[in-house]
Order: C-alpha cells, then structure tokens, then sequence
C-alpha cells in the first residue's frame, strides 16, 4: 500500500537535516521516557537505542502537513546539570518545522512544570520516594493522534511486546514506504484509509486466516476497523485541541473503546495531567510494590480502593500514574 504523499520522500541525499536544540525544563526524566518509546517501538517506523549511559536515542517516521519526516532524538547526560536534547530533522517542506517541534516537544512533555509536579506528588509519604528517585517523570504524548487511537486499540488487554508485535506486522503490511538517512527507519505508520484496505473485516462464522495481518480475535479486528473508518470519515473526530469532554463522550460511542482507553487517550494525546485509567492492572500492581495497597484485596477492591487514594494526587495523576508503572516495570 503506498502513503498518500507518495511512496517515499525525495532522495536522503537532497533532502537536509536541520540540528535543532530542544529546551528541556529540569529535571527531565529522560531515561524514562525513552525507555517508555523503546518499549513500544514499532519495526521500521521507530527506533531507539539506549545502550549507553549518558546518550540515548529515538527516531522515527511520521507525517506533517506537506508530507512525511523523520526525526532523530538525541539525549545527553551532562551529570549535574542535567540532560540536553537535540533534534535531527528531515522534512517534506521547510514550512514544516514548526510543526515538528511541537509534536516533538507534546510526545516528550518537554514543557511539564516538573519541579511543581514533583513538589506536588512528594506531598504523600507513600509516594515521594518514588519521585526522589525518578524526579522530573514525563508523561509520553502523541506524534500523532490518529495513530495513537490504532495504537490503543491494539494494546487494550494485551501486553506491550505483543501489541509491539501486532504493530510492526500491520506497519509492514500497511505502511508506506519511507526512505531515511536515519538508520533503522524505511516505514510510516499506516493512515486509516491504509488500514481498512488492508485488514478485512472478518467472517461471523468462518474460522480466522492464521496468516492475518492482525493476529488478532475477531472482536478486536472489527473494533480496529470501526475505529479506522471513524477517524477516516471524521466521524471521530480527534486532535491536539480537542475539547476533552466532547472527545470523551466521542470516544465512548466507537464500540470497542471504553473508559480506560478514553483516559488514556485524553492523557497522552490531550496531555492532561489529571488522567485515570481506571481498573489498569499495573497500577494496581506498582500501588502494591509502593506499599500504597496493602494486601490481601479482591480485584475489584484493590481497584476501588486505589482510585480512592489518587484523589489526592488530583491534578496530577497523570504523573502519579508514570510512577505507579514504573514500579510495576520493576
């Protein structure tokens, strides 16, 4: 299937690479956040490398108004004072740029009052040690908000290897061709058009072709399709500004997403710092590590009891979230 800017961008060659310096407020959590993107780093449309201890590094493909980019992210430690970040950018169209460093800036919430957050989060004993250990802790944005909703409908209940999976293959399948100088890069993510054209709708009564793009049940497969074709008519509506009540209420009336998808959304595409994911397992599971849950709890208790608690984390748990992850992650 080919992008609908055309196969692939102009030649590397003819194409430059501006060096952009990314103001960061501190503390930033760098690491963090690129291990967040590592995870979940889709084949061909993003990678990343943190082998090294004080530079880190993500790139990726994506699409702006005139046409496919890429970036290349670039983290340094400079011990005390911190972490830098560079970006390396290729671009359709200069006009662009703007753009790019918006979403760059939303996807690593470059623009968090970290210290405010923090100071804010230590306030309860049971957390604060958490945020002494991981100051500065960032919630991961959007790139792009049509993808993220793909993105979400194929993780619910599903690990984030298996949904990295999941992806990748669709990537493959789907996505237009991309030609970088950024090694690891040849993949866009797929549009919404590109989805439907290449994931059938599955037979009610047939048994599912094993060699599906989308390994999926039948369930899910029909949920990521309804979801594609919403966004592709407009009908679902979604983006940076939307307001995030009528998003929600939106969200909610495309069958297969329910209330924690729509809180995650609304966190990462929206960035709103006060997001639940209610009944989220591994923030039960990191509650429990922190000893802000004490066991033995059924499941609906463990959960009910938590959301309780984060009350007081309220605008922020969107923040306390991260590290209620983190500890889960071990």
């Amino acid at each position: 299937m080919g992008s609908p800017f055309g196969q692939q961008r102009p030649d590397s060659a003819e194409t430059p690479v501006l060096n952009i310096e990314l103001p960061t407020r501190h503390p930033f959590d760098a690491r963090g956040i690129f291990s967040f993107l590592e995870a979940r780093a889709i084949a061909g449309v993003e990678i990343a490398d943190l082998s090294q201890q004080d530079k880190l590094i993500y790139a990726r493909s994506f699409i702006l108004p005139s046409g496919p980019a890429a970036v290349r992210l670039v983290a340094r430690n400079h011990g005390s004072e911190g972490w830098s970040l560079t970006a390396e950018l290729e671009l359709a169209d200069l006009c662009d740029q703007t753009a790019a460093i918006s979403r760059i800036r939303r996807l690593l919430d470059l623009d968090a009052d970290s210290s405010a957050i923090d100071a804010a989060l230590q306030e309860d004993p049971a957390l604060a040690p958490s945020v002494l250990r991981t100051p500065g802790i960032r919630v991961p944005g959007a790139i792009d908000p049509h993808e993220l909703v793909i993105r979400a409908i194929v993780g619910q209940q599903i690990s984030v290897k298996a949904a990295r999976t999941h992806l990748s293959r669709l990537a493959t399948q789907a996505g237009g061709l991309y030609t970088s100088s950024f090694d690891g890069l040849d993949r866009l993510f797929p549009t919404s058009r590109e989805i439907i054209e290449t994931v059938p709708e599955p037979a009610a009564e047939a048994p599912l072709d094993p060699q599906r793009v989308l390994r999926l049940p039948r369930r899910s497969i029909s949920a990521l399709r309804g979801a594609a074709s919403a966004l592709e008519s407009g009908e679902l509506a979604i983006g940076f500004e939307s307001d995030p009540e009528l998003l929600r209420q939106n969200l909610l009336r495309t069958p297969g997403i329910g209330p924690w998808t729509a809180a995650y959304l609304s966190m990462r595409v929206l960035a709103d710092p006060d997001a639940w994911m209610r009944n989220d397992v591994a923030l039960v599971s990191g509650a429990a590590r922190l000893g802000i849950l004490e066991p033995p709890h059924s499941k609906s208790a463990s959960h009910r009891l938590l959301e309780d608690y984060a009350q007081r984390w309220s605008p922020w748990r969107s923040y306390a979230s991260m590290h209620l992850w983190q500890a889960a992650s071990g």
